[in-house]
């Protein structure tokens, strides 16, 4: 997980979410160029293919997968917006997979109280970073490589650390098989394939699945695993089988994330059927959107933008930003190689609470959570992003996604630091006397802080102004490196404490040629002479 918060999953919001202010993305839509098009793509509902007969589906996939291209204003980027409609929710019975609850009605975003605003603007980035700090020093983020994945999709070890009895190797081997051929329908636009080895009561979830995954452009699907099937207590011929998926978008031959998941199957004589795809409670980045939501999707050069099919008319203003905001976070890139895409999913409140294993506090607006591959995901919160805060909030999320190490910074001390880049590109080249946060610093150096930036870092029932003004601190104190020794030198520090795991003592001494005692107290000195 990154600069964002990763709470335990389950763990649940206070209150009602306050309705925020104006919608930035729309005034940015108002502004698109007419001469820029977009393809709209809509797709046929998930369930009422799932409930065709096979030949129906067939026809239903063929319907689906062949787009009608219309002519529609973008924002200002090469964008493609995939809309799945959201499909009538199935009984019970019918549904053995988890079913995404109802799609929430969107929230308007209301013109902003002036006398609030730098307040509202303020607060978005506190609940991300402080959570980063915390759920990446316990190990939370999810790596990078495949458990037990194999170049090719064929022919794996279904068994490579628990051998179980030949019969388990043997059935692993065959449910791996049919994973194999569902990941080739998925990638190939074959709806019907992708239903054909699962029970009927199965396919609306699953259609759902393959609709939200169709419209992020899913270029790779590959199912491993580290056991074997294990038989459901009480219940012959049924089987569980824990996986574990590696996954691209719009990129074909990525490095994967990945995603745990539960399959659960019943014997049919000799052949196992598909009866369900379960989250895994053991996955660190908590449930993924594409599993539990329809999605409405825009493509654009840089970014992957995603919502609520209620929510995307806010697409085009919100994917233009965006992409505006992943060329600064570029600039970030550790080692000059900025991640293949940004995905950025906007969350309406029953999202928000879903995504990711939800339990932000009801100010969060904005995290990133590492899924492996080198990516992080960015989560906006709907209710709390204002249109003054977007841009800043955009660069500084799209930063940590892009100067972060895969599997997150192991030492709290180096908050400041990781929080300092993230502001000061969020930033974007402003006057420091311009920065919103100076007054919660000032409060911040009088209310008894040490002076010492490795202890900077909230705790974690901190308030908002005392976390406001650690995020000012780090961003003094990374725009007093820059000023001094440019970004370039900077970055270099930053990865070598962040990535390489150097003491910032080492890494000012072959970075900057000069003591870290003396750099840390200049940069504590220029926050203060800043707020005075």
């Amino acid at each position: 997980m990154t600069d964002g918060d990763e709470q335990p999953p389950g763990r649940t919001t206070d209150g009602d979410e306050p309705r925020p202010t104006v919608d930035a993305a729309d005034a940015s839509a108002d502004k698109a160029s007419a001469a820029d098009t977009s393809t709209v793509h809509v797709s046929a509902s998930a369930d009422r293919a799932a409930d065709a007969s096979t030949a129906n589906l067939s026809d239903a996939a063929r319907a689906d997968d062949t787009h009608a291209e219309t002519a529609a204003t973008s924002a200002g980027v090469d964008a493609a917006v995939d809309t799945i409609a959201p499909a009538p929710a199935p009984d019970a019975a019918s549904l053995p997979h988890f079913a995404a609850g109802p799609a929430p009605c969107p929230v308007p975003l209301a013109k902003p109280d002036p006398a609030r605003t730098v307040r509202q603007r303020r607060r978005w980035p506190l609940w991300t970073a402080l959570g980063l700090a915390l759920g990446l020093v316990a190990g939370a983020v999810p790596g990078v490589l495949l458990r037990g994945a194999a170049p090719d999709a064929a022919g794996r070890s279904a068994a490579k650390h628990d051998p179980g009895t030949a019969a388990q190797r043997r059935l692993g081997e065959r449910m791996l098989a049919l994973l194999d051929r569902q990941a080739a329908a998925l990638v190939g636009a074959d709806r019907a394939g992708f239903l054909a080895i699962a029970e009927p009561a199965a396919r609306p979830a699953l259609s759902r699945r393959y609709a939200a995954l169709r419209a992020l452009r899913v270029t790779t699907w590959r199912s491993a695993a580290d056991g074997v099937p294990a038989a459901v207590d009480g219940k012959p011929g049924e089987w569980r089988f824990a996986v574990t998926v590696g996954y691209c978008f719009v990129v074909p031959d990525c490095a994967p994330s990945t995603v745990e998941l539960g399959t659960r199957w019943r014997l049919a004589g000799e052949e196992p059927r598909l009866t369900a795809v379960d989250p895994s409670s053991t996955d660190p980045a908590g449930v993924r959107p594409w599993q539990v939501n329809d999605l409405a999707v825009a493509v654009g050069k840089r970014v992957v933008v995603a919502t609520t099919p209620a929510q995307r008319s806010r697409l085009p203003g919100l994917l233009a930003q965006a992409e505006t905001a992943a060329r600064a976070a570029d600039r970030y890139a550790i080692g000059g190689r900025p991640p293949d895409r940004y995905l950025v999913y906007y969350a309406g409140k029953g999202e928000w609470q879903r995504w990711y294993g939800g339990g932000r506090p009801k100010w969060t607006a904005g995290y990133a959570v590492g899924v492996g591959g080198g990516r992080h995901d960015v989560v906006l919160n709907a209710q709390i992003v204002t249109p003054a805060g977007l841009d800043d909030l955009l660069r500084h999320e799209l930063t940590h996604a892009a100067s972060l190490p895969d599997r997150g910074y192991a030492d709290r001390a180096d908050w400041w630091l990781v929080e300092g880049l993230a502001e000061y590109a969020g930033a974007d080249g402003q006057p420091v006397h311009r920065y919103d946060g100076l007054t919660e610093v000032r409060d911040l150096l009088r209310g008894g802080w040490s002076g010492r930036l490795d202890a900077v870092a909230p705790a974690d029932d901190a308030s908002d102004d005392r976390v406001g003004g650690a995020y000012g601190v780090g961003y003094l104190a990374v725009r007093h490196l820059v000023d001094r020794y440019g970004e370039q030198r900077m970055l270099d520090f930053y990865r070598a404490v962040v990535h390489q795991g150097r003491t910032p003592e080492q890494a000012a001494d072959e970075v900057f040629g000069d003591p870290w005692s003396m750099l840390h107290d200049d940069c504590v000195a220029y926050v203060r002479a800043v707020v005075g």
